[in-house]
């Protein structure tokens, strides 16, 4: 008996990811020359060479093998005495698993605690994996609009007016991707006790916390909502060390033990010595002073790029106080949607930022610039964008 060939085929949950605006433009930029790109949310610095030493030193102490599921104990430790040292917040290690970067992170707290039929609140603009996430645990979306007139933080009255019985957790980022917002010590406060007294979960993804311009803050939501609290965090954008895949997760021990047990079928650990050069990451000066060289740096940026938007037409910006973004508004009488502005100043002026749409419906109306690059590129991509936008 023959059996008719079957053409491949993918499962309803792959189908029902949405491919990333982002990744989409960069693709259109690489085919063109002489382009400039203010849209990548990566560091352009070098990971710090302590760092690095200690990576190589592990590799020849024989670091290459598997470790415990949650991570090397010593990490798991080197966390928690962190967060007692910047915050004054007493983590226990067991409330702690090492993650591949803060992406993992996410995904593990979606699929650990949602179920078909639960409601997740997610903010609107918000970084792309979170929807997608959802998606994958089933789960139903609702939007919370983040508001210029609230200066992008959740309101939390609006927030109280969206929980029903159906919502099992919100998804928070501050400071914020993309907006550069951050989040003031009341909202957070507020957030924290709404979420205790309506029994959810708070997914804060924090990884822009050193980020911080204007005097700005940052209050983790551990501090104010622990038992409720699931932190993400991530190496990353603190240390330069984005390709290194290196993030971790706090929340309630039983909660920690669930993600583990998901974690170690996925990737089992993250890669061995790498952990080892995240505990030199955390305990040594000098990759403190690095991240302080890089503190500088960018709010010299910031302030470059501040200047330089000040003199485009048609563009008004959001000043932001965290991360490493400028979230700016397109003059309406352009009429273009965000799509068609992003695509029309690559076209025009060969620089790249990202349509405001792709991190919400929200978004529409407005681009992200991302000034995580030097200084001579960024005064040259915004001269572009000025003989652009005065041709309109």
């Amino acid at each position: 008996m023959k059996y008719k060939k079957r053409k491949y085929f993918l499962a309803g949950r792959i189908n029902s990811i949405q491919r990333s605006k982002i990744r989409e433009l960069f693709e259109k930029a690489r085919k063109m020359e002489n382009v400039i790109s203010l849209g990548i949310g990566e560091p352009d610095f070098d990971t710090p060479q302590v760092i690095k030493e200690a990576a190589k030193r592990a590799l020849d102490e024989g670091y290459t093998h598997y470790t415990p599921n949650a991570g090397i104990p010593e990490l798991r430790e080197a966390i928690a005495e962190y967060y007692k040292e910047f915050y004054q917040v007493d983590v226990d290690p067991n409330s702690v698993i090492v993650t591949a970067g803060a992406y993992e992170a996410t995904y593990l707290a979606f699929e650990s605690l949602l179920e078909p039929g639960d409601d997740v609140i997610i903010p609107d603009p918000a970084f792309v994996c979170y929807v997608e996430d959802a998606k994958l645990s089933e789960a139903g979306i609702l939007r919370i609009p983040l508001r210029e007139e609230n200066d992008f933080m959740i309101n939390p009255d609006e927030l109280v007016e969206m929980i029903t019985k159906r919502t099992r957790m919100i998804v928070i980022n501050y400071p914020n991707n993309p907006t550069g917002a951050i989040l003031d010590k009341e909202t957070a406060k507020a957030i924290g006790q709404i979420a205790e007294d309506y029994n959810i979960y708070v997914l804060s993804d924090e990884p822009y916390e050193h980020f911080l311009y204007d005097d700005a803050k940052h209050y983790p939501m551990i501090k104010y909502a622990p038992d409720n609290t699931i932190l993400a965090n991530s190496f990353s954008k603190t240390f330069a060390m984005t390709g290194w895949r290196l993030g971790f997760t706090i929340a309630p021990e039983q909660v920690i033990n669930g993600m583990t047990k998901l974690h170690a079928y996925i990737v089992g650990n993250v890669t061995s010595f790498v952990q080892i050069a995240g505990v030199t990451a955390l305990r040594d000066k000098r990759s403190w002073e690095a991240v302080e060289n890089m503190k500088k740096t960018y709010a010299e940026r910031r302030n470059l790029a501040l200047k330089h938007l000040s003199e485009i037409p048609h563009l008004k910006v959001f000043r932001p106080k965290g991360a490493f973004y400028i979230w700016a508004k397109i003059d309406p009488e352009l009429n273009m949607t965000s799509e068609d502005f992003a695509n029309w100043l690559l076209e025009e002026a060969r620089v790249v930022v990202i349509p405001g749409t792709a991190f919400g419906k929200q978004g529409e109306g407005w681009i992200r610039i991302s000034y995580a690059t030097k200084e001579e590129l960024l005064t040259e991509a915004f001269e572009r964008i000025k003989r652009a936008m005065e041709k309109l």
